[in-house]
């Protein structure tokens, strides 16, 4: 699933690609991806890219009407197509012009999920690999709009994303599980299972370890989120969408790397299996060399 990092340089990357270009069209080949009905999706033909960004993980490209071709110059109102890839979508870059896609169906019409088309043919395919589909698309008048970015907690690179705020998050919490409160997206927006893995490793913390820690422990785990995250962003500085996932993949120390060697200490990297995740953890660093608890593990034990 790609994260805050990856979504920052998607956006920069179609930022670059797509601003001020005009819609040629938008058409939705998978009918499950599209959230939203109103405005409907023939809106866009005709508005101008007027740019790309993010909300935590969502990309959000915002189109203007184009006021050269407006009868009476008025640019009215801008509209947003938000996507969330969620666990297995992607954007695809065209360069030359696509094969119309498909009318709509009932079910996703394979990988491609929805096409847009551009006024000089180029344009993008966001795409979505597997049979569990749970990429979002959704065309509204506000991101706002969106449940997903309306319940959205701070950015944790944002400047107004302190030490102090980051304790009262952590405080609120309680006794929940850090792994938990570092993915929860209406705490802190954009970090998901692998960057978790990954500051959690940095910090030297157990993914069990309650929220409501010391101070100390509080200035180690913000200095690490705030470290491994711009790390990331520097390295996807510039790189294009279909260099992302393999550098990021190149980069993790702990994540996705069960079985392998700690960077650090050399010790076995472990996993806990739930039932729709997996995350990994280095027990000499983390756990004071106790593994965790593996429910599935216990499971079969039985």
């Amino acid at each position: 699933m790609p994260e805050l990092p990856e979504v920052h340089a998607l956006a920069a990357d179609l930022d670059g690609r797509l601003g001020r270009r005009v819609v040629e069209r938008f058409d939705v080949t998978s009918f499950a991806a599209l959230k939203t009905f109103d405005p409907p999706v023939s809106a866009l033909h005709g508005m101008r890219v007027a740019g790309v960004g993010r909300h935590g993980k969502f990309l959000d490209v915002t189109l203007r009407p184009d006021a050269d071709e407006s009868a009476d110059g008025d640019a009215g109102a801008d509209l947003h197509l938000i996507i969330h890839l969620a666990r297995a979508g992607w954007i695809r870059w065209r360069d030359a012009a696509p094969v119309p896609a498909a009318r709509p169906r009932g079910r996703s019409a394979g990988p491609l999920a929805a096409r847009l088309v551009l006024d000089d043919g180029s344009g993008v395919d966001i795409t979505e690999a597997g049979t569990k589909k749970s990429l979002a698309i959704y065309l509204v008048r506000d991101p706002a709009d969106v449940p997903g970015i309306a319940r959205l907690g701070p950015d944790p690179l944002a400047p107004e994303f302190t030490e102090e705020v980051f304790a009262g998050i952590l405080s609120a919490a309680g006794r929940a599980q850090i792994k938990g409160v570092l993915r929860n997206q209406s705490l802190i927006a954009g970090i998901g299972n692998a960057y978790s893995d990954e500051i959690l490793w940095a910090a030297k913390m157990s993914p069990f370890k309650p929220a409501n820690m010391p101070a100390a422990d509080v200035r180690t785990l913000y200095e690490a989120t705030g470290r491994m995250l711009r790390e990331a962003l520097e390295r996807a500085d510039g790189l294009k969408a279909s260099e992302l996932k393999a550098e990021k993949k190149s980069n993790l120390n702990v994540h996705a790397r069960f079985g392998e060697a700690c960077p650090v200490c050399g010790d076995t990297i472990r996993q806990v299996i739930y039932a729709d995740s997996t995350f990994q953890y280095c027990p000499t660093c983390q756990t004071g060399g106790k593994p965790l608890a593996d429910r599935v593990l216990s499971r079969l034990l039985k």
